[in-house]
C-alpha cells in the first residue's frame, strides 16, 4: 500500500470518529484546522464534517496547506522513505480515575477545579470526561473499593494522574480561594518543578506542575 493510500484511509477515519461523536477527534480538528479552534469539543462533534474537511485535516498534520497539495508534494518526492511504513503519532493521553459517583465527582472536577464537562455515558452515568484546556480526565464509577484499605498508610502520595501547566501557583491561589482539598501544598521540587498536589471525593491524587 502507498503512502498516499495510507493517508487516504486516515482521512476516512478521523470523518468516521467525528461521525460516531469519538470525543478525542475534536481536539485534533481544533489543533489543525484554524476555522474550529474557537469551538469546544461538543460543538466541533455538532458541525458538519465531511470527507474533504478530513483529508485538509491529514494534509496539515503532514504539513501541507491543502489536500492536493499534499497529492503533488508525494508526487514529487522520491526518497527511501516513502516505501517505510508510517509511525503512529502518539495524539493524546487520558489517565482514568475509578470513582464511586459519577455525579459527586462531576460536580468536584467542575464546581471546584474549574474543568468542564466533555460527556457523560450510560443511564444512569457511569462514565464521563472532563477537561481543562488541553487536560482530560476519564471518570469511571465503581460498585467495590479499588484500592486495598491499607494502601495509603504505605504509599501516602501515590499519584492518579499528573497535569502539567504554565503557571502551578496561580492555579494553587485559585483552588485556595475556593477551598479545594489538598494533599501536599505549593513547593518547590529538587528537581526545579513547582508543585501541589489536590485530593478527590475519592482519594484520587491529582498533582499539578509546571
Amino acid at each position: 500500500m502507498s503512502n498516499f493510500e495510507n493517508l487516504r484511509k486516515r482521512a476516512k477515519l478521523y470523518k468516521r470518529w467525528h461521525q460516531n461523536r469519538y470525543h478525542p477527534v475534536a481536539a485534533e480538528i481544533r489543533r489543525w484546522l484554524p476555522r474550529y479552534s474557537g469551538l469546544n469539543d461538543r460543538q466541533i462533534l455538532d458541525c458538519a464534517f465531511k470527507l474533504a474537511d478530513a483529508q485538509e485535516l491529514v494534509a496539515a498534520k503532514e504539513g501541507f496547506e491543502s489536500w492536493t497539495a499534499l497529492k503533488q508534494g508525494l508526487t514529487l518526492m522520491n526518497t527511501p522513505q516513502q516505501s517505510k511504513a508510517s509511525t503512529p503519532a502518539f495524539i493524546d493521553a487520558q489517565p482514568q480515575l475509578f470513582v464511586r459517583d459519577i455525579g459527586s465527582s462531576c460536580d468536584f472536577y467542575i464546581g471546584k477545579l474549574g474543568f468542564e464537562l466533555a460527556f457523560t455515558y450510560g443511564e444512569p452515568a457511569f462514565y464521563a470526561q472532563v477537561f481543562r484546556g488541553a487536560a482530560r480526565l476519564n471518570l469511571r464509577s465503581v460498585d467495590m473499593p479499588f484500592l486495598h484499605p491499607d494502601f495509603r498508610l504505605h504509599e501516602e502520595d501515590a499519584l492518579s494522574a499528573t497535569i502539567t501547566l504554565d503557571d502551578a501557583k496561580a492555579l494553587f491561589l485559585e483552588y485556595a480561594r475556593a477551598e479545594v482539598p489538598l494533599h501536599q501544598g505549593l513547593r518547590i521540587e529538587p528537581w526545579g518543578a513547582q508543585t501541589f498536589i489536590v485530593r478527590d471525593l475519592d482519594g484520587n491524587l491529582i498533582a499539578f506542575a509546571s
